[in-house]
C-alpha cells in the first residue's frame, strides 16, 4: 500500500512539474510580445497586480497568511527583489535583446548561484563545479556570436549585462529564500502585495500608467499568472509530492528548448543554430554544476516548502 501511494505521489509530482515546465516555456514569448505594447515597468505593474491578487487569494483560501509584523517585514524585503528588481531588470533585458538570447542567458542563474555560494556560504568551488561553469559560459559565447565573431560587435551589451544581472538577483533571492523560516505561500503573498505600491509609484514617476486595453490586460494576466503565479503552485506541489526533488528539478531544462520553438513561431524571430547549440552547451554545464554543493540551499528550501505547506 505504501509503495502504491508513493508511486501515485510520484505520478502526481511529474504531472505538476511538467505542467509548470510547459507554462514556463511560454513566458519568453509573452515577455517579448508584451514589451512590444508596453514599457517594462508597465508590464511589471500589470503582472505584479495580477500576482498579488492571485497569491492573496491562494493564501487566504489555504489559511496560510502569517499576519504579523515579522512576516510583513520579511515579505517587503523579498518583494524588493522579487518582483520589483528582478523582473524590472529582466524585462529591460528582453526589451533590448532578441528573446532567443535573453532567455538562455537568464537560465545561467544556477551558475551564478554556485559562484555566490563561495563568498556567502563559504562553499569552495569543486573541480566539477569549475568544469560546469566553464562549459556553461562557453555556451554563452556560442550564443552571443550568432555564427560569426563579427556578430559579437552587434550585440547590445547593456542588454547582456542586464540579463546576466538578473541571474545575480534570482540566485541571491533563492539563497535568501532557503534560509527563511516563513511559509512559502505566505511569503509570496506578502512580497507581491507589498511590492505592488512600489511598482505603481515607479511606473507613475517613469513611463506612466499603462493603457488598460484588452491586449495589455491579457499580457498582464499572462505574466502574472503563468510566470509568477500558477507555475509557483504547480512547482511547489511537485516538490511536495516527490521524494526525488533532484530528478524533478532536471525537468526545468526542457523549458528553454520548447521556448525557442514558440519564439520562432509566435514572436517571428529566426532561430539561429547558435541559439540551439549555445543553449545545449549551457544546459550541459548547468547539469554538471547542479550536482555540486551550492544546490543544497535550494534543496533545503524545497524541503521546507514540502513540510510547511502540507
Amino acid at each position: 500500500m505504501m509503495t502504491e501511494n508513493r508511486s501515485h505521489n510520484e505520478r502526481g509530482a511529474l504531472i505538476a512539474a511538467l505542467g509548470a515546465v510547459l507554462l514556463w516555456s511560454t513566458v519568453a514569448t509573452g515577455f517579448k510580445l508584451g514589451l512590444k505594447l508596453l514599457e517594462p515597468l508597465q508590464l511589471l505593474l500589470l503582472g505584479t497586480a495580477v500576482s498579488a491578487a492571485f497569491f492573496a487569494a491562494a493564501a487566504t483560501a489555504r489559511g496560510a497568511w502569517r499576519l504579523d509584523r515579522q512576516a510583513a517585514g520579511t515579505g517587503l524585503l523579498f518583494g524588493l527583489i522579487n518582483p520589483l528588481l528582478y523582473y524590472l531588470v529582466l524585462f529591460e533585458a528582453y526589451d533590448r535583446l532578441p528573446a532567443q538570447i535573453a532567455q538562455p542567458l537568464n537560465y545561467t542563474w544556477a551558475v551564478t548561484l554556485a559562484l555566490l555560494a563561495v563568498p556567502l556560504l563559504r562553499q569552495p568551488l569543486s573541480h566539477r563545479m569549475l568544469v560546469g561553469i566553464g562549459i556553461s559560459y562557453s555556451g554563452v559565447l556560442i550564443l552571443l556570436t550568432q555564427g560569426s565573431l563579427q556578430g559579437v560587435g552587434e550585440v547590445d551589451w547593456l542588454g547582456v549585462a542586464l540579463a546576466l544581472g538578473s541571474t545575480v538577483l534570482w540566485a541571491g533571492y533563492w539563497l535568501m529564500n532557503a534560509r527563511s523560516s516563513e511559509p512559502a505561500l505566505s511569503l509570496m503573498a506578502w512580497s507581491f502585495c507589498l511590492a505592488l505600491p512600489l511598482v505603481s509609484l515607479a511606473c507613475h514617476l517613469g513611463p506612466g500608467w499603462p493603457e488598460l486595453s484588452w491586449p495589455a490586460v491579457g499580457f498582464g494576466l499572462w505574466v502574472g499568472l503563468v510566470e509568477m503565479g500558477i507555475t509557483f503552485l504547480l512547482w511547489q506541489r511537485a516538490l511536495r509530492l516527490t521524494h526525488q526533488a533532484a530528478g524533478i528539478g532536471q525537468l526545468i531544462f526542457i523549458s528553454p528548448f520548447l521556448s525557442l520553438i514558440l519564439i520562432g513561431s509566435l514572436v517571428g524571430e529566426t532561430i539561429h543554430w547558435t541559439s540551439v547549440a549555445g543553449l545545449a552547451v549551457m544546459v550541459a554545464g548547468l547539469l554538471v554544476t547542479g550536482r555540486s554543493a551550492p544546490a543544497e540551499p535550494v534543496a533545503q528550501g524545497s524541503q521546507r516548502a514540502r513540510t510547511q505547506d502540507r
